[in-house]
């Protein structure tokens, strides 16, 4: 049986100004995670990576997946696949509060 191939992980000039807005203390979490889950296979749904059913726009970019994770699903990760290219573009990294998402301390509707 043949290894899994392994994506490579691109973030998006954005996702800079994505983090500032989340504590310090979670960036080593929001990493690893980021590493564990879209390296291998980022296109099979899990209980916590899931397509979108509507794209969502971030940057110009319209991100097609996401990934819930940290402590209560609190954090989102939203990114898109280029699968021949065997690329995961990570477009926006955001903070979910009960019903509310926010991205760079602003509130977004999806």
């Amino acid at each position: 049986m043949s290894p899994l191939p392994a994506y490579t992980l691109i973030y998006a000039p954005d996702t800079r100004v994505h983090l500032r807005a989340i504590e310090a203390r979670h960036y080593s979490l929001i990493r690893q995670t980021i590493e564990q889950q879209l390296v291998f296979q980022p296109d099979v749904s899990t209980r916590n990576r899931k397509p979108l059913t509507r794209t969502a726009v971030f940057a110009g970019d319209e991100a097609t997946w996401g990934l819930r994770f940290g402590p209560g699903n609190e954090f989102r990760v939203f990114y898109t696949l280029d699968v021949a290219a065997l690329t995961v573009i990570i477009l926006a990294i955001g903070v979910k509060k009960r019903n509310r998402l926010f991205i760079a301390d602003q509130e977004i509707s999806l």
